[in-house]
């Protein structure tokens, strides 16, 4: 049997769960999400003058150099901290390819890769850009993994819960089929 239902969000309530375990207990239940008008929306400036809010003079301390984007995020609307990860993971996924991990010792190291691709990010639009666009610029001896918790630390902060999201793109090396073709 398939049912389908259209609530607004604010609508999916406790008791409108209880009800549809009551109806169909342990069913696959299958949530579709429709952005309305009213959505905020995270743009590519945005993003990249979030990024931009990194604190490289606190260089030796990886948590008070995120720490301004933490707090930032904190405070924009939960569906920022969902976009800025969706953003981050869409990034991290362009420079997921063959040509931009041909500089690096074989064989080659998948957490190193994809921190070496959070540098890139990291360093801002211009950064990502020639990187993206100059595979043999990519940083081979430098990293940044703390900017793959700043959603996290950011959504921990402002709700005080565990943030538990894949993002619309896989941030793992090998990820872009397409790039290692």
């Amino acid at each position: 049997m398939t049912a389908t239902y259209q609530i607004k969000s604010t609508a999916l309530t406790p008791q409108f769960i209880q009800d549809l375990q009551e109806k169909y207990g342990d069913s696959d239940i299958e949530i579709r999400v429709h952005k309305g008008a009213h959505t905020h929306i995270l743009s590519d400036e945005q993003f990249w003058q979030i990024i931009s809010m990194l604190d490289w003079s606190k260089l030796d301390d990886n948590k008070a150099v995120v720490a301004p984007v933490v707090v930032h995020l904190s405070n924009l609307p939960v569906s920022f901290i969902y976009q800025f990860e969706d953003k981050l993971s869409e990034k991290l996924y362009q420079l997921d390819t063959r040509q931009h991990a041909q500089n690096f010792k074989k064989p080659l190291s998948v957490d190193v890769f994809l921190y070496a691709r959070c540098t890139v990010v990291a360093n801002g639009e211009a950064a990502f850009q020639t990187v993206l666009n100059n595979p043999s610029e990519m940083p081979t001896d430098i990293d940044f993994e703390p900017l793959l918790y700043i959603a996290s630390d950011a959504f921990h902060l402002k709700t005080g819960k565990i943030f538990e999201y894949t993002p619309t793109f896989s941030t793992e090396t090998y990820a872009n089929k397409e790039g290692w073709l």
